[in-house]
């Protein structure tokens, strides 16, 4: 549908349109927390608290949002990085959630629309070991109608049939000798790191209070009603009183809940996926491919980010360290075995440039495979008034993040309505992806991933040239970027930046490790941290890159 001029400004468009920086200076943060008295306390700053925080917030409610490590440190940080409705959901027969996700990406598509990006999807006809059996391309096809018509239409194109060599135009290493054709349909994507950050910061924007570095170690109780948190902060205790608690820790609910005594916890059952990053020339895909794994029913993805490709992932549980997941050994050679089965490619381990491991959080009592498991939320509010959150996936975040707050305000007694169908994100109001990226550059890079926000960067590179430096080899962030993820992003460590605001160390695991002191003195200049600090957190984040190739690599430490 074509609009029509405006006579009068977009107020919506105007309101999420800054002039200047989001201010988010982390004692202002820590002083608002401590003591201070809010309708709601969001625990957990991965993309379901983060979106819980910023729809709280657009309904008028003060509201905190604590994590215990970095916004999106935990698995929010670590999916596929799709925007999807999953074709996989409608072979379980789970069509609701099918259209359900698929109406929501195209909402984050409008709403993120500088972070969510189009993502073609190209599933080959083989002759032999195949996704599927060629024989059964006729009802595969069905398939992708019936995901098509269940809101794949919304992207503004259907899926398509290739021929042979259209495939190969797509990605020319796949074996042509056992290719028959292929289908090709479309959903999205989206940097999970940097989308569950601008949730954060938009929420800020709204009036939300957000603190990283805040690990909540007690729901507090007063006459038998939840009545607040206490957090531990920069090495001290701190407490802040709320009518509401919301415990929004994903995966993480398994090892604590904040529940009472007489609550009841939910089925919590961590699966492990994980993906590896190889270069981008080792595969040369213009979208994302879809291979088979050999001898097993199972299927893997190949996603061009940039110059590097992520290969996975793997499903399985997973009863280990929460906060140590990593791919091994095993799970990578698994992946790189289905990319040389279907790739004329000489992709050896060594080539492997970086990694992750995260655990999705399943709502599922123990038995059958994990990736059989429905992808459902589950929602609970407790009788002394703790409402938990836990389930779902990346693509359905805003949903769930509205029905939580729905029931957050439940025990309040009170309804407001939810406005985040329609609210832009910090970056994405007036923002012309085609536009900005066309031409390539430095504003396609900066408009990626900061949208209209953008500008800010290059005023700091105005103000000094000498930022314009790659901060990694061989990677497009500047160290510009940094110092604008100090100031603005809430970034206190070297990991915050070359985990999560950059994604280096996947993309680059080794060569961000030889960066971390660059990093670290970009950091000191900006928050003035001691030099015995920057020594701290460098020596962490080598020795944490070290750990995770050893891991991947199946050495001893």
């Amino acid at each position: 549908m074509v609009g029509l001029p405006a006579r009068k400004t977009d107020t919506a468009r105007e309101r999420m349109t800054r002039v200047e920086p989001l201010q988010l200076g982390r004692a202002e943060q820590v002083a608002a927390v401590e003591g201070g008295r809010f309708d709601m306390i969001i625990v957990g700053g991965g993309v379901t608290g983060a979106y819980a925080a910023m729809d709280a917030a657009l309904r008028g409610y003060r509201v905190a949002l604590l994590e215990k490590d970095d916004f999106a440190s935990g698995t929010s940080s670590k999916s596929s990085k799709m925007i999807h409705g999953g074709l996989r959901y409608i072979e379980q027969g789970n069509l609701s959630l099918v259209r359900h996700s698929l109406l929501e990406r195209q909402r984050l598509r409008k709403n993120a629309r500088h972070l969510v990006q189009r993502l073609p999807f190209l599933f080959p006809v083989l002759s032999h070991d195949g996704v599927f059996d060629r024989r059964l391309a006729a009802g595969f096809e069905s398939l992708l109608w019936t995901y098509d018509l269940a809101g794949g239409w919304r992207e503004g194109v259907l899926h398509q049939k290739l021929s042979k060599n259209e495939v190969l135009a797509h990605c020319s290493t796949f074996k042509a000798e056992n290719l028959d054709g292929g289908f090709m349909y479309y959903d999205a994507r989206a940097d999970d790191a940097r989308l569950t950050l601008t949730l954060a910061r938009t929420a800020a924007h709204h009036g939300a209070v957000i603190l990283n570095g805040a690990k909540v170690t007690e729901v507090t109780r007063s006459r038998g009603k939840v009545s607040g948190i206490v957090a531990e902060v920069d090495g001290r205790e701190i407490a802040a009183l709320a009518r509401v608690v919301v415990i929004a820790t994903g995966a993480w609910l398994r090892d604590w809940n904040g529940a009472g005594a007489d609550a009841d916890a939910p089925n919590i059952r961590p699966a492990k996926g994980v993906h590896i990053a190889v270069p981008w020339t080792k595969i040369r895909n213009d979208c994302t491919v879809t291979i088979p794994i050999p001898g097993r029913n199972r299927r893997a993805t190949i996603t061009r980010w940039g110059d590097t490709a992520y290969l996975g992932t793997t499903d399985e549980d997973y009863t280990g360290d929460l906060d140590d997941v990593n791919c091994t050994r095993e799970e990578m050679d698994f992946l790189i075995s289905g990319a040389r089965t279907a790739l004329n490619t000489d992709l050896e381990a060594s080539d492997v440039v970086g990694s992750i491991g995260g655990c999705r959080p399943l709502v599922a009592p123990p038995g059958g495979k994990t990736i059989d498991v429905k992808r459902k939320h589950e929602i609970r509010t407790d009788r002394d008034g703790l409402v938990t959150v836990v389930g779902g996936k990346l693509t359905t975040s805003r949903h769930m993040a509205q029905q939580t707050i729905d029931a957050a305000q439940q025990v309040l007694g009170e309804r407001r309505r939810c406005v985040t169908k329609d609210a832009y994100l910090l970056g994405a109001a007036g923002y012309d992806p085609e536009a900005v990226t066309a031409s390539g550059g430095l504003a396609a890079h900066l408009g990626e991933r900061y949208g209209n926000e953008a500008p800010f960067i290059t005023d700091i590179l105005g103000n000094d040239p000498s930022l314009a430096r790659p901060i990694v080899e061989g990677l497009p962030y500047l160290e510009a970027e940094v110092v604008y993820s100090a100031r603005h992003e809430m970034a206190r460590s070297v990991d915050d930046v070359l985990s999560r605001r950059t994604r280096a160390r996947l993309m680059a695991r080794d060569a961000s490790a030889a960066a971390a002191p660059r990093v670290g003195q970009l950091l000191q200049a900006e928050l003035g941290l001691s030099d015995a600090a920057v020594t701290a957190q460098v020596t962490a984040y080598q020795t944490a890159t070290a750990h995770e190739r050893a891991i991947l690599m199946g050495e001893s430490e």
